[in-house]
């Protein structure tokens, strides 16, 4: 038992925690995250109490108080697309963070599916463009509540039984542990973390996660995902990746995709808003070039509506956007 719950068994363990699946005292079935950075803190068999190391316990606690507090925003988020959290406590000197318990696949498992079938193309274009304005709608509300989620990639996108597309295991706590802790190398998936986090004092925002979105959509047409954003900047292969899915894919899905993994954060789209707008011009433009001044126009256009949207909501004259 753990703060009311039942503990059926473990569903999954990687280097920052465990995540179990539970029953309620109604019998509903719950997910429960708990706080074990494997780095850190160790247990052994038969302990609840997780062992850390005198020197590193500050670092635990500082993690720990940046989980607490992820658990406590995420508890205010309500969205299809967001993964609901429904309980956050403090038990065995440890958090644990309790979730909906979703049926069904991370995209991960969709794509080495699809990709073994060896078809020209991983995903249909418009499957791409539904799943990810599902996935866009939902880090929209995440960054309005002032949150990133820092950690997306596939294995992170959750695709429900009945067809849903959902954001989990936020990556804020982890980020913290990275920039703070001196580890030899970050707890990022290579390939989805934008540049930005390997240095510890660049500022992260909005583009940062529009980073790894872009790098989720390239794995959905490659099958792969792209190279680490450290090899990128010594010798970067995206665009010559991306050449050669020209007639696979239009011109303006291949576009939004460099876009989005400019490695100039200042080049990337600054608003989950203003990549919205361009991920749903499919069938607009298809098979024609974006120039440079183009992108720059548009992405002022997309700031001034956002500008706009947000004088109204504080001024009482719209509700908050879905």
């Amino acid at each position: 038992m753990i703060g009311g719950y039942r503990v059926v068994r473990k569903l999954a363990a990687g280097g920052f925690g465990i995540v179990y699946l539970a029953t309620d005292a109604d019998g509903q079935q719950v997910a429960i995250k708990e706080y074990l950075p494997a780095s850190l803190a160790s247990r052994a068999q038969g302990e609840l109490a997780p062992r850390v190391q005198p020197d590193k316990i500050s670092l635990y606690r500082l993690g720990l108080k940046s989980f607490f507090e992820e658990g406590r925003s995420l508890a205010q988020i309500s969205h299809p697309s967001v993964v609901s959290v429904l309980n956050f406590f403090r038990e065995n000197e440890t958090v644990y963070m309790v979730m909906n318990y979703l049926e069904g696949g991370a995209l991960q498992e969709f794509i080495i599916t699809a990709r073994d079938q060896k078809q020209a193309k991983v995903f249909r274009e418009s499957t791409i463009r539904s799943l990810f304005d599902e996935i866009l709608r939902g880090l929209r509300i995440v960054h309005q509540h002032k949150m990133l989620h820092l950690d997306i990639k596939p294995a992170n996108i959750f695709i429900t039984d009945d067809n849903r597309s959902v954001l989990i295991d936020f990556g804020a706590a982890r980020e913290v542990l990275s920039k703070e802790g001196n580890f030899i190398r970050p707890m990022y998936t290579p390939g989805f973390a934008a540049p930005e986090m390997y240095k510890r004092s660049a500022s992260m925002g909005p583009w940062t996660d529009i980073y790894a979105v872009g790098a989720c959509i390239y794995a959905c047409m490659h099958g792969y995902p792209p190279s680490e954003a450290t090899q990128r900047q010594e010798k970067d292969r995206i665009a010559i990746s991306l050449s050669k899915l020209r007639g696979i894919y239009s011109d303006n899905l291949i576009e939004v995709v460099e876009w989005c993994m400019a490695l100039d954060p200042l080049s990337r789209p600054q608003s989950v808003f203003t990549l919205q707008k361009e991920l749903s011009r499919e069938g607009e433009r298809l098979y024609t070039r974006m120039s440079v001044a183009d992108k720059v126009r548009l992405q002022f256009d997309n700031l001034m509506a956002d500008t706009k949207k947000t004088v109204q909501t504080v001024t009482g004259s719209v509700t908050k956007p879905r």
